[in-house]
Formats: structure tokens, C-alpha cells, sequence
């Protein structure tokens, strides 16, 4: 029974990773599960499908409004443009709607986002459109003409060489199978994973007690208050790297990423008081971030 109950934590450990950023930070992180990576694809495919057949059943509404019926000799040119639109939408729908959400700030598409989990870069830097558009070009490989294969292969179509193709497309379906980081093969060409992402409170806690609140330090004293021109070099996404460290609070990981920055804004608070620096630096680097998008400015990350 001992050894029954241990599974889960054990499983989970397994999962366990660390990813070094281009700062030389090393961050734990856990792999997604392959069944919550399984779960949340159906949750967007569901997402995707009622949305797209609704907005189409509008579209066709709209189609039929300005002359569009069955007799495309006698079409409208306003037709013409509502069939022209219904195409594009569902091309884009259906190629473009992980390609976007994977690219906003959260990485992660809204199936992703209700099991906790996200894309990330392998390499700890940025997640670049580059690596978003590549991970997702290949899916229909992956996806679909597995699927294809296997609905009409076993009725005999293609012979010999429809066997060998659903065998060769199986391979790509199965792929997060055969290697320990469960990544699909568009995660190789891209340099992604997908890693767990829990939903946590820190960001509020961290505004509102200690130095985040405050700018003071409650073990030397030592008052932080950055200027404008200090926290305009970090963005939304060092944000979010700042927030993984204090939630860790890794004594190592703490005076790391302290060093850092303080060589990028030209600061020597010295040693010791590393977590009330962090946490003054976080808490005045978010209120900047929060009010610029009040006025409609987003800083992404630093290199913005």
C-alpha cells in the first residue's frame, strides 16, 4: 500500500527540471503530464469547434442577407466577398488560434491555461513567435494524418504503402512517448516544452507586505526606491522570472538574480539583504508595468 500511495509524488518527481535563463538563473520547473497535455488539446479543440461553427452559422446568416444562395452563377459581388471571408476565417481559425494565444504573455492557450500548464522555451529566454509558429506548423502531421490514416487504412485503402505511411505518421503521434520530457516533435524542432504553470497569490501578497510594499528593508533598514530609468530595463517577462525566484525563496537562485540586476541598474546594496531588495525591485517594477497598461503601453520583456 506504501509503495501504491507513493506513485503520484514520485511520478511527479520525475517531472522535476531545472531551466537555466540567459542569466545563468537556475529555475525548477515540472514538465506537463502527457494526460493533462492530452486533456487540455480536447479542451481547445472543444473551444475551438463550438466557436468557429457559431460565428460561421453568423457569417452564413450575414451571406445570405446580401445574395449568397445556392445558384453561385447569379451571386453577388457582395456574396462573392462574404464567401471569400468564410474562407479566410476558418483558415485562420483553425491554423492561427494556438499560434495566438501561445504568443501572448501567458504562453498558453486557454485548455492549457484551466490545467496549469504553458509553453516555454527550453533555453530560459523568451518564447519568440519564431518558436510558437515552428512548434505549431507540424501539428496536422502530428494530429490529423495520423488520424486520417487510421479511420481509412484498415478498410483496405492505399495497400502496402497507406500501412507504411500510418505506421511513419503514428511515429510523430506518438512521439512525447519516447523521451522523458514528453515533447512532440514540433517541441524539438521549436527548443519548447510544455511545463507545468499553477495558478498561485503571489503576486498580490508580494504587493501589498513587506519591502514590495514598503521599499524597506525590516533586517538592515535600507530603503529601495528605483527610478524610471532603473526599471524600464526589465519587462513582463522578467517580471514573471522575479516572481518564480521570491515564490522558491532559493537562498542561491535569491543573490543571483540580486547580482544581476544590480549590474544592469548600476546598484551595490550588498549582501545579506538580497530577498528585501528583490522584493522592493519586483513590487515598484510591477506598479510601472501595471500603470504604462492603463495607458496602453506594454513592455513585453527587455528587450522591448
Amino acid at each position: 500500500m506504501s509503495s501504491i500511495a507513493g506513485l503520484p509524488h514520485n511520478y511527479a518527481a520525475k517531472r522535476r527540471r531545472q531551466m537555466v535563463t540567459p542569466e545563468g538563473i537556475a529555475l525548477p520547473l515540472t514538465v506537463g503530464a502527457k494526460g493533462s497535455r492530452a486533456g487540455a488539446l480536447i479542451l481547445d479543440y472543444v473551444i475551438l469547434l463550438v466557436s468557429t461553427v457559431l460565428i460561421m452559422i453568423a457569417l452564413i446568416f450575414i451571406a445570405e442577407g446580401v445574395g449568397l444562395n445556392d445558384n453561385f452563377d447569379e451571386i453577388s459581388g457582395a456574396g462573392e466577398f462574404m464567401v471569400i471571408l468564410i474562407s479566410l476565417f476558418w483558415f485562420i481559425a483553425w491554423n492561427g488560434y494556438f499560434m495566438a494565444f501561445e504568443l501572448g504573455p501567458r504562453g498558453a492557450t486557454p485548455g492549457k491555461r484551466i490545467l496549469g500548464l504553458r509553453v516555454a522555451s527550453r533555453d530560459g529566454g523568451r518564447l519568440t513567435p519564431e518558436a510558437v509558429i515552428a512548434r505549431n506548423l507540424i501539428r496536422d502531421i502530428e494530429l490529423f494524418m495520423p488520424l486520417v490514416f487510421i479511420l481509412f487504412v484498415p478498410f483496405g485503402a492505399g495497400g502496402a504503402a497507406g500501412m507504411a505511411a500510418l505506421l511513419w505518421f503514428l511515429v510523430f503521434m506518438f512521439f512525447p512517448f519516447f523521451n522523458k520530457d514528453a515533447m512532440r516533435a514540433g517541441d524539438i524542432i521549436a527548443g519548447t516544452w510544455v511545463v507545468e504553470a499553477p495558478k498561485t497569490k503571489l503576486a498580490q501578497a508580494l504587493s501589498t507586505t513587506g519591502a514590495a510594499a514598503k521599499g524597506t528593508s525590516s533586517i538592515t533598514g535600507a530603503e529601495y526606491k528605483f527610478g524610471d530609468d532603473e526599471l524600464a530595463v526589465y519587462g513582463e517577462y522578467e517580471l514573471q522570472t522575479l516572481e518564480r525566484v521570491l515564490r522558491d525563496n532559493r537562498p542561491e537562485a535569491l543573490q543571483a538574480v540580486a547580482d544581476v540586476i544590480c549590474r544592469k541598474i548600476g546598484w551595490n546594496p550588498g549582501a545579506g539583504d538580497e530577498r528585501a531588495f528583490l522584493e522592493a525591485f519586483y513590487g515598484q517594477l510591477r506598479g510601472r508595468l501595471e500603470g504604462d497598461m492603463r495607458f496602453g503601453k506594454r513592455k513585453a520583456d527587455k528587450y522591448s
